[in-house]
């Protein structure tokens, strides 16, 4: 039946169950994410073919990324706004639907300008589903299960190097335009899962936990004006602690892997082929490892340590960002290797926990907007990283000093986050007092 996907099997909700709705939700949530990131890499893959057939400059293909980006910053706030106030498992679909449109006019452009204007049409659409995707994980799993349920769906964000493989396999294989087309087959599929998948009620799952009852409550639901809400949710200490936290973890995890491979071939004589599936795959396998076990250990500590899942976040990212400062001075490609693995595994354990404690400490009202606020400080710091780096290697005459220039705002970041435990149990606990009524 339509739209009855994540309905509760017995019909009634389970407070106490770390599933209430089943994990359909979270399986579909997780898919989403998947299609989103390896449509959003097939560019890396296929760039080759497509600057081969239309010879534009290195220039015209790196500003992509960058328009891209600053296109998806812009919509954050508003897709916040629709997420707070329309049906969002329908906005989601809306939104899938119209990347796979996206990425068919991309596999059918017959000029630059047109499959420019489509790839930042399509990371705009990209992002207007993720604040009603936070929004929507927080009304289906109560806070016991949420490291995991967050943990699985960012993990996807990590796992773009797929979408790099299968475009340049593709491209080499037929053409780049046939990487395009061949995933506008998953969006369209993944736009139905989610239009099946039912709406849960704002705040419902919230008010059982906290011991209320479950009769929904429309001015507790209601969410005020907008530019009210932006100033309330940007009052709320432990979101603009996490925030600006991950905002500064960004800025720098994309500017050193993103000149990593570089510095590979510069410094260590690496092959370009190894230096750029080392690069790819040591994120990924880092991201798989330490999500698994931010996801344990923030359900270990969530509740039994001030801040737990903080803690947990905080400790892995600051940790994460030393280790990743002894790996750059290494000499050895084993040596570089090997510590960056495990840096990425300890920033890893961030993923579930970081997001999970946003969801916690925003009411249900608002838990859009709260999303889209870390969204556009990730996008915004994921905008930049890079162009520092760059300006820094060339001043400095070294890229491994422009590259340690932003080792710095990753071990900000990590600090920031742990700050944040002083204010998390007390905005945590606001927000289940407001549930309950």
């Amino acid at each position: 039946m339509v739209g009855t996907v994540g309905s509760p099997r017995t019909g009634v909700i389970d407070a106490g169950s770390r599933a209430p709705f089943g994990w359909a939700p979270l399986v579909v949530l997780f898919i989403v994410g998947l299609v989103d990131r390896i449509e959003h890499n097939l560019l890396s893959g296929v760039l080759p073919a497509v600057q081969k057939e239309w010879g534009f400059s290195d220039t015209a293909a790196g500003s992509i990324p960058t328009a891209a980006a600053l296109a998806a910053a812009v919509v954050c706030l508003p897709a916040g706004y629709l997420a707070d106030r329309l049906n969002r498992t329908r906005l989601i679909a809306v939104v899938v639907l119209f990347w796979a449109i996206a990425t068919l006019g991309s596999g059918l452009a017959t000029g630059f300008v047109t499959f420019y204007l489509m790839r930042v049409l399509l990371a705009a659409a990209e992002n207007i589903d993720n604040p009603a995707a936070g929004s929507l994980l927080a009304d289906y799993y109560p806070p016991a299960s949420r490291a995991t349920a967050y943990g699985l769906t960012r993990a996807t964000t990590h796992l773009g190097g797929i979408g790099t493989l299968l475009g340049g396999v593709l491209a080499e294989a037929f053409s780049w335009r046939t990487a395009f087309l061949v995933m506008v087959v998953p969006g369209v599929l993944t736009a139905l899962l989610v239009w099946l998948l039912r709406e849960p009620r704002r705040c419902e799952l919230d008010r059982l936990v906290a011991g209320g009852d479950a009769s929904p409550s429309p001015p507790a639901l209601k969410p005020p004006p907008f530019w009210r809400q932006v100033r309330q949710v940007l009052a709320i200490p432990t979101l603009v602690f996490v925030c600006a936290g991950l905002s500064l973890l960004t800025l720098g995890l994309a500017g050193i892997f993103y000149w990593l491979p570089t510095l590979m071939v510069r410094t260590l004589g690496a092959g370009t082929g190894t230096a750029g599936a080392l690069s790819g795959l040591i994120p990924v396998v880092g991201t798989l490892i330490g999500t698994l076990v931010g996801s344990w250990l923030g359900g270990k500590w969530h509740g039994t340590r001030k801040g737990g899942r903080l803690l947990a976040g905080g400790g892995g990212i600051t940790a994460g960002s030393l280790v990743l400062a002894v790996a750059l001075s290494m000499e050895s490609i084993v040596s570089l290797a090997a510590l960056v693995l495990l840096s990425c595994s300890l920033m890893a354990i961030a993923i579930p926990n970081m997001t999970a404690c946003l969801a916690d400490v925003v009411p249900a009202a608002s838990r859009g907007l709260g999303f889209a606020v870390l969204q556009l400080l990730i996008t915004g710091g994921s905008a930049f990283g890079s162009l520092v780096v760059g300006i820094a290697s060339d001043q400095l005459g070294s890229l491994l000093a422009g590259m340690y220039v932003l080792v710095i705002p990753t071990v900000a970041g990590g600090l920031l986050t742990l700050r944040a435990r002083t204010s998390f149990e007390r905005d945590a606990r606001k927000v289940m007092d407001e549930a309950a009524g």
